[in-house]
């Protein structure tokens, strides 16, 4: 079978699409380029783990560098934001002007087709649900908080209120959306309280052509990827991404390739660019774009990361929180990860080099990139422990070591 992108060139592609064919730019990094990397990536997944930081930060600094914080606060949850909050690739922030890209979704919603048991409470308490939108529009923000039942919080489903159920489901629904955080709890509004007029009175394009579109901004951010890749993208239904992929495939929006070593037909954005050089050496968030799929990941970077929070502490090979190293075209090491903020480190718990890297080359490239983090996170030091078999390299470029336990 003859391939139309070598292995190399599709990784290539895929790393210049995220943004990680460009050197990080100089000086204050403010709205325009937060804003422009945003733009790229699509979507930002939200995940609330906040053992170094929580993960929508880090895509950012990972491709900006060291980005003023509150500026992701600012565009997520301020006056005027770029992001709103929905169910994209998981809990998500998207970019405000995408919103009615998801109405079908918000739609769907509200005929019962989310999550088994969010929906079998809307069907069976759909009394309760518009009682608490009625308090929300005339009580203003409100938080789960507001609508709980007496007792101790609890996390899990099947530990939710009522009020937090009703809740859910009218966020999934579109009826109410974020209109800020605090610490990471939502405070909920009415979606046409939140959004700019611009956004809330643009028109809702029907469901066919709001997934072609999300297909595109998707294509975008990876620039050549399987329909798989495609579709969990936006966690996108299959046989709606399959017929999408064919209109867009037919219109010429998108082409078909083979890549040497992927089992299935990728789709290629037209035009798209292979770097020569790849200045990128970036710590990525086990949640980042990049790499969040994990197939897609072993496919393209023929290396195995797997997210290990939820293995059995004794089960795991490189530890609780970590953080994959990419360097050039290559993951070339992995870091389990630590912020502790008492005592102002940033805490490398295990350091492990992936066969095909030389340690040589790794460490100071590795130990830069951990200065820069822990500077970022407003701590004093990187302290590295003697566990994984980069550790002793990465140790001799700091000059110490901190005891483990």
């Amino acid at each position: 079978m003859s391939h139309d992108l070598t292995a190399r060139q599709a990784r290539r592609i895929a790393l210049a699409a995220q943004g990680f064919a460009e050197p990080r730019p100089e000086g204050e990094i403010g709205r325009r380029a937060f804003r422009r990397t945003a733009a790229r990536l699509g979507v930002i997944q939200i995940d609330s783990v906040n053992v170094v930081t929580r993960t929508h930060y880090l895509p950012h600094f990972s491709r900006l560098g060291a980005y003023p914080r509150a500026l992701l606060e600012t565009e997520a949850w301020g006056k005027k934001p770029f992001f709103f909050e929905y169910w994209g690739h998981e809990a998500s922030l998207i970019p405000m002007e995408h919103q009615p890209l998801l109405r079908w979704r918000m739609e769907r919603a509200r005929a019962g087709e989310t999550w088994q048991g969010l929906a079998t409470f809307g069907r069976e308490r759909r009394d309760y649900i518009d009682h608490v939108l009625a308090e929300i529009e005339r009580r203003g923000p409100v938080t789960g908080a507001d609508f709980a039942e007496e007792g101790p919080r609890k996390a899990g489903w099947w530990e939710w209120s009522n009020g937090k159920r009703a809740l859910e489901w009218l966020f999934w629904s579109g009826f109410i959306t974020t209109r800020t955080r605090r610490g990471f709890e939502r405070v909920y509004d009415l979606t046409e309280r939140v959004l700019p007029p611009a956004v809330r009175d643009a028109p809702t394009p029907d469901e066919d052509e709001a997934q072609r579109r999300l297909l595109i901004i998707a294509a975008n951010a990876m620039g050549v990827a399987t329909e798989a890749d495609l579709r969990d993208y936006f966690r996108l239904p299959v046989a709606d991404t399959k017929a999408r992929l064919a209109e867009l495939a037919e219109a010429g929006q998108l082409q078909v390739v083979r890549v040497q070593g992927w089992r299935n037909p990728a789709y290629l954005v037209p035009g798209a660019r292979i770097p020569r050089r790849l200045p990128a050496a970036a710590l990525l968030s086990p949640f980042d774009n990049l790499i969040w799929s994990r197939e897609r990941t072993e496919r393209v970077f023929a290396t195995k990361v797997r997210l290990e929070i939820y293995t059995p502490a004794h089960k795991r090979e490189h530890g609780y929180y970590v953080l994959p190293f990419l360097q050039g075209d290559a993951i070339t090491a992995r870091v389990d990860l630590k912020a502790d903020r008492k005592a102002g480190a940033l805490l490398v718990q295990s350091a492990h080099l992936e066969p095909h890297a030389m340690a040589q080359d790794v460490a100071p490239a590795l130990a830069e990139e951990l200065r820069r983090m822990s500077a970022w996170l407003g701590l004093g030091e990187v302290a590295v422990s003697k566990k994984g078999d980069l550790s002793a390299a990465l140790i001799a470029v700091f000059g110490s070591f901190t005891p483990e336990g």
